[in-house]
């Protein structure tokens, strides 16, 4: 297989880089290559490519910014996976893109199924929902996996926030009444790149996603917790000589542009079926800043 990969220099595209190594000839591109805002760019580099497999991490992520820039997030989360997917259904190739948590309204008392109504409550979400729409109508082989809470040693995310300001302050106040399940940007990459193999084994991967195996999985990682708990085990982890206080707030005492869902647990029973797991949120955080 031939298999470009769009975003390396971001979170989960750095680690996709790596991960699918062996799997094929890996065509991995950034900004300066495909930017997924300039639709036209998008198709040119997938026909000079001309790839097996399409997988797409790149996004608009600035939730809050998304708020203000709603054009440009629906034409990087929305319009340019439906480019992908029309080019990639002329090629005969398949697509893996990433989706979230943020496609529901958080209202659910338990983890959210792949089949359970989608009711986003920002622009990001809702981008992010055209995305998937997009690629579901093309009529191309795909995988859809949402994921949640994503972090990582590099770029911007909780985990590197929290640890600068744990390291600045006696103090840190943090929402304690949204909750989900943190997930590392390598186990998003190594679970895809298990989960590529073993279609890739069954039938050829684009194969699979051509027939029953396809359609929408959520990928994070295992377990529960709140912002503020994920919070205090950053904090148990880390290397600060005086750790600071960290207190839960209300999602009203730390007022943002943009709502978030109360709750963003996704069920990962559809990929256990698979014989794909995700380590717990805890494990994977450990050994990401160990």
């Amino acid at each position: 297989m031939k298999i470009l990969v769009t975003g390396k220099n971001g979170q989960v595209g750095h680690e996709l880089a790596r991960s699918l190594q062996g799997l094929g000839e890996i065509v991995a591109v950034g900004r300066n290559q495909m930017d997924l805002s300039d639709l036209r760019q998008v198709r040119d580099v997938i026909r000079s490519v001309k790839p097996n497999l399409i997988v797409n991490p790149a996004a608009y992520t600035a939730v809050d910014k998304a708020e203000s820039e709603p054009e440009l997030a629906m034409r990087v989360n929305g319009e340019a996976p439906a480019v992908m997917a029309e080019e990639a259904r002329k090629l005969g190739a398949g697509i893996i893109h990433y989706s979230t948590d943020y496609v529901f309204d958080g209202t659910k008392e338990t983890a959210y199924l792949e089949t359970d109504p989608t009711c986003p409550v920002n622009v990001y979400g809702a981008t992010k929902l055209a995305g998937e729409q997009a690629i579901q109508a093309a009529g191309v082989p795909h995988l859809i996996l949402r994921t949640s809470w994503v972090y990582g040693m590099r770029g911007k995310n909780f985990l590197l926030t929290v640890m600068r300001l744990a390291a600045e302050r006696d103090e840190l106040r943090i929402v304690g009444d949204q909750f989900g399940s943190p997930t590392w940007c390598r186990s998003i990459a190594d679970t895809t790149a298990q989960l590529v193999a073993r279609l890739d084994a069954q039938c050829g991967a684009v194969e699979a996603m051509a027939g029953p195996l396809s359609g929408i999985y959520n990928l994070t990682s295992s377990g529960r917790t709140s912002w503020h708990g994920f919070a205090e085990e950053i904090v148990r982890h880390a290397s600060i000589a005086k750790a600071p206080k960290v207190t839960p707030i209300r999602t009203e005492e730390y007022p943002l542009p943009a709502r978030r869902p109360h709750n963003s647990e996704l069920s990962g029973a559809r990929l256990r079926a698979l014989n794909v797991h995700v380590p717990h949120w805890q494990h994977a955080l450990a050994l990401c800043q160990g």
